[in-house]
């Protein structure tokens, strides 16, 4: 049987690490082969690959009809992304199998990934995968198969003027008990944008009023919203990713974040273009308020795939051509520091040294770039500010001239 002489057979893609999915982008080609291992001799038919990847929900929900009956309702739906076919070996036209001698055989194959795709991702209720499965036909017996799955990740570029526009919010809740007005507890925040990528910091500006009775606790917190979608039905699922809590706040007390950091893990990106599956993410800024329901604030966030380019913005010559290494960030305290003086810095010598224009041969290679010309502009000395009072004035003790003489 080809079973017993069969040692091999499996699939490799290009870029894949041992044992570990490859990882790809929307538009761009997959390359690999089938590797066939035979001990012996053995007459085969044809050997068909075939490339897929979907979106699946499916979650079920009990429903009661009364006090005595009960009835199960299932969700389902699926969005096909790809659907490649190929042939890579073909039985003879004369319909007899082809035979393959003893020793390794390798089948490649290539295919483009569609331009629009989802990321790949494994939720509750619900998945996005890929995967390349080989068949292997032989005469009078069953078909062998194969399968590799790989990753596919849709680029999020944070550097867009949506993502990196500030988002800011307030909220206010008056505090009960037992129909007792016990204060209000007011709460405002701000983060600096609304795309960050995995291993970034977000500096949180908030300021918390209790104007209650009783002290208060303020949290920070990251939200993942998995959303799925059947039939017009929607079902979610919530998780923190991360979060913060901070100092009590004593009654009639205010606390003030100046950029209290949260380092945002690594997380999947969100998913925002499928039509069953979306995954999204949120800054909640709630208060736990003794006797009452939180207080909760929340402000919308992207995870993107692309992080920050230099001076915050991809259109900037400069920034297109660099990258900028955001390792930094995860050494930001919570409470960030005012930025010293510049004469505490740089002394007059080193101020002076610093103003004058360099030379060609300190610089070397740099001058033919184009970083050098927002250098160069801030090497020169200023000039003077212009001001009504003349700063070298007439002294008392010298003699007007004549204008006559």
């Amino acid at each position: 049987m080809i079973f017993d002489r069969l040692k091999r057979f499996s699939i490799v893609l290009e870029g894949a690490e041992r044992d570990g999915p490859a990882a790809f982008s929307p538009g761009q080609a997959v390359s690999g082969r089938v590797v066939l291992e035979l001990a012996a001799a053995a007459r085969l038919g044809a050997l068909r690959l075939r490339a897929m990847g979907a979106a699946r929900v499916h979650w079920t929900e009990s429903r009661s009809a009364g006090s005595s009956t009960a009835y199960t309702q299932s969700y389902s739906d699926q969005v096909e992304f790809l659907s490649h076919r190929d042939t890579l070996m073909a039985p003879p036209d004369n319909g007899e199998a082809t035979v393959l001698q003893a020793g390794r055989h390798e089948f490649p194959f290539t295919f483009q990934l569609p331009e629009t795709l989802a990321t790949s991702f494994e939720g509750k209720h619900g998945s996005v995968r890929y995967w390349v499965k080989a068949k292997l036909h032989r005469p009078w017996s069953t078909v062998k198969k194969a399968k590799k799955e790989f990753t596919v990740i849709e680029p999020i570029d944070i550097n867009t003027p949506a993502l990196l526009a500030p988002q800011a919010g307030a909220k206010e809740k008056l505090a009960r008990a037992w129909y007792c007005n016990r204060g209000q507890v007011s709460v405002t925040a701000k983060i600096d944008r609304k795309g960050y990528t995995p291993g970034e910091v977000i500096p949180i500006f908030a300021e918390i009023d209790n104007c209650t009775s009783r002290a208060v606790v303020p949290k920070a917190a990251i939200i993942q919203t998995q959303t799925f979608i059947a039939r017009g039905t929607k079902k979610q699922k919530k998780s923190v990713v991360t979060s913060i809590t901070g100092d009590p706040i004593p009654a009639g007390k205010r606390e003030v974040w100046h950029g209290r950091a949260l380092k945002i893990p690594p997380v999947g990106p969100s998913i925002l273009q499928c039509r069953i599956i979306q995954v999204e993410y949120s800054l909640k800024v709630c208060v736990d308020i003794p006797g009452t329901s939180k207080l909760l604030l929340e402000l919308p966030l992207v995870i993107g795939t692309i992080p920050l380019h230099p001076f915050g913005s991809r259109t900037s010559s400069v920034s297109s051509q660099y990258s900028v290494n955001l390792d930094w960030l995860s050494t930001i305290p919570e409470q960030l520091e005012a930025p010293p003086e510049y004469s505490a810095v740089v002394s007059s010598p080193e101020a002076e040294q610093s103003l004058a224009p360099p030379c060609r041969s300190e610089l070397g290679d740099i001058l033919e770039g184009p970083f050098f010309a927002y250098i160069q502009e801030f090497r020169f000395r200023p000039p003077p500010l212009y001001s009504e009072v003349d700063p070298n004035p007439a002294s008392d003790n010298i003699r007007p001239r004549c204008m006559t003489c």
